[in-house]
């Protein structure tokens, strides 16, 4: 057998650990050559708009390349680190450290040959099927038709290429600096007991409640001033949180008597602590890394959302029309849009609505004033609650938007009277959400008794609006709006529906890009999550081996390894959830728009994939375990 195939065989040896460094290093090659197929498709070229896309993918490439190179180290650390035995025995059989660096370097090289191989195959099977998702996330005009990506393929292959051949090399540098007798010990080496500082765990819950309490405070844009402390105060904290504060708490959980001897909680807590402390860096890493992925995702749909949701929730209405003071021939200019609309067979009806606006108390400030039968009529048009005004009333309207941080104008505009011509004071009766008419905060809707005996006004603006109906289609009424805020002079006609298309157009590939580097990452913590549990498999074959001969059955085992699988991998889930879901919090702070639906789709999206992930990891780690105590 030649040096060659005895590298081979090795590999083929250690399927079972290597097969998890394989399958992510295949997805992320997969995932680096999709972003080349979209950079270099011909339907990119003529377009200002693909060309931000391929900038944004060019650089979601780079990041996705260097995040590669750290975890194609990480797991070939992993993997290096269960075989230190291996290794020693090798020597002492006459295997010179030249030639295990050797034998260690060419198995790299094999595995990181195969898996961009095979990543460029996969990314060719599904290339179809993400550019037909892309050409509508992206929205684009242009079919993404599938085409043979020569140049991607031959970028990505030189690409990884020689990332496994850097970090073949970088690997073998450290295998030299190993003692026989520290690879011969490999794992053996006997472990004193886990220790944790009470100053230190008191400060990680003092970091960790310092930086939410900070984060949930600040508003506005305050938010982004605060990040930088925040997220360091929390790293520090997450770190002291899984070295030191989980290993106290299992300490203390240790000297209850009662908890500790009740069923296998002393198997499971005897060996808790030593995982937890010699897992810390992994959960720490995990934590990090999936907080960043949660974050970043929730952060592109939320504001996704704020941009989409927001907008259509302020101006509800299909078409309006509100000209400038010094605009002239408004008639002639309303009569178009008309015109337009009905020729391009849009069923809309259409509301003339006119706007005073009134001195606060002798201020400086203005304050709109709309009649009640103009708002009903508007509440009518868009199916919205109407109001029933009596002859000497007034309320208040607040914006309806789910809104952090509503002002409290809408408040001392309660307390505030409006003056009629003859000097009689109206004060306002409540508060109102104004649903029908929700583009302004803080404003006044009166009477139409009352509106009549307004005194003149400050200023004075028209509005015309058009609301369509349920049976046209959305591309019917973006290009008509197109074609109409094309025509009047800027920001006079609005079309929603047309707005929301150029948002959709500029903000999807943005989100597209986000939510591919999101995945790579959250693969990723889970692929070390992978690597830190079947790294002590051995060793916990050995234990659970000894502990069967003093009668543990298969039921309790099965009860421990769930248990200590299910902290392996939902400890640093948990604390990720819980740093995404205040840095969500304080996205929606930052924006004082609610984004609790938006946060909550993410993070549930995340815990399910990962419930799923650990149910198929779980089954085969009892499986092996299973098998070596019967």
């Amino acid at each position: 057998m030649t040096f060659r195939q005895f590298a081979f065989n090795n590999v083929l040896r250690n399927k079972r650990l290597y097969a998890a460094y394989f399958l992510s290093s295949l997805f992320t090659v997969m995932v680096f050559f999709t972003f080349a197929i979209f950079a270099f498709h011909p339907s990119f070229q003529d377009s200002d708009m693909n060309k931000n896309a391929m900038f944004g993918l060019a650089v979601a490439g780079g990041i996705i390349y260097v995040f590669s190179f750290f975890f194609v180290l990480y797991s070939m650390s992993a993997f290096l680190q269960s075989r230190k035995k291996e290794f020693g025995l090798l020597m002492m059989q006459g295997m010179s450290t030249r030639q295990i660096r050797l034998m260690v370097f060419m198995e790299n090289m094999l595995i990181g040959l195969f898996a961009t191989i095979s990543g460029i195959l996969l990314g060719l099977v599904f290339a179809k099927l993400i550019l037909l998702l892309a050409e509508n996330v992206l929205i684009l005009e242009e079919n993404l038709y599938f085409y043979w990506p020569f140049l991607a393929m031959l970028i990505t292959f030189i690409s990884f290429i020689i990332l496994f051949l850097f970090i073949s090399f970088f690997v073998s540098f450290i295998l030299r600096t190993h003692k026989l007798v520290d690879l011969i010990k490999g794992d053996k080496k006997p472990k004193d007991e886990p220790k944790a500082s009470v100053l230190l765990s008191i400060l990680a819950v003092l970091l960790l409640a310092g930086g939410y309490g900070t984060a949930l405070y600040v508003k506005g844009m305050a938010v982004m001033m605060a990040m930088i402390p925040v997220v360091v105060v929390v790293v520090i904290g997450t770190y002291l949180l899984f070295s030191q504060l989980n290993v106290f708490m299992i300490r203390r959980l240790k000297r209850n008597k009662a908890l500790f001897w009740r069923n296998t909680n002393m198997v499971l807590f005897s060996d808790l602590s030593f995982r937890m402390k010699d897992n810390a860096r992994a959960f720490f890493m995990v934590a990090i890394i999936s907080t960043v992925a949660f974050s970043a995702i929730g952060a592109l749909y939320g504001t996704h959302s704020y941009l989409t949701k927001g907008i259509v929730q302020a101006n509800p209405f299909t078409y309006s029309y509100h000209p400038y003071e010094n605009t002239k021939n408004i008639e002639k200019n309303v009569q178009y849009a008309q015109n337009t609309i009905d020729q391009n067979g849009i069923e809309a009806e259409r509301l003339d609505i006119t706007r005073i606006y009134l001195p606060m108390n002798g201020k400086s400030n203005t304050i709109l004033v709309l009649k009640a039968a103009d708002y009903n009529k508007a509440a009518q048009l868009l199916g919205k609650p109407q109001l029933d005004l009596k002859e000497k009333e007034a309320v208040v309207a607040k914006k309806s938007i789910a809104n952090l941080d509503q002002s409290n104008q809408d408040d001392n505009l309660l307390e505030q009277t409006i003056t009629l011509m003859n000097g009689e004071k109206i004060k306002p009766i409540e508060m109102v959400e104004a649903e029908a008419y929700p583009n302004f905060e803080n404003y006044y809707i009166v009477s139409d008794h009352i509106y009549n005996q307004l005194p003149k006004p400050v200023k004075t603006e028209q509005e015309v609006v058009w609301y369509a109906s349920n049976k046209n289609t959305s591309e019917q009424l973006r290009k008509t709006g197109e074609v109409l805020q094309e025509h009047y002079e800027p920001r006079t006609f609005f079309s929603i529906d047309f707005i929301i298309y150029e948002i959709e157009k500029g903000y999807g590939p943005i989100l597209f890009i986000g939510l591919f580097i999101g995945i790579v990452f959250f693969v990723s913590a889970g692929s070390f999550l992978y690597f830190r549990l079947f790294t002590d498999l051995s060793e916990d074959k050995i234990k659970f081996q000894a502990i069967a001969k003093m009668g543990l059955t298969v039921p309790e085992m099965k009860k421990i390894v769930n248990r200590q699988t299910a902290l392996l991998f939902f400890a640093p889930m948990m604390v990720a959830l819980i740093h995404g879901a205040v840095a969500l919090t304080s996205l929606s702070r930052m924006f004082s728009y609610n984004l609790v639906t938006e946060s909550a789709m993410v993070l549930t999206s995340f815990l399910v994939i990962q419930i799923i992930y650990y149910l198929i990891v779980r089954f085969f780690y009892i499986k092996q375990i299973k098998e070596a105590i019967q």
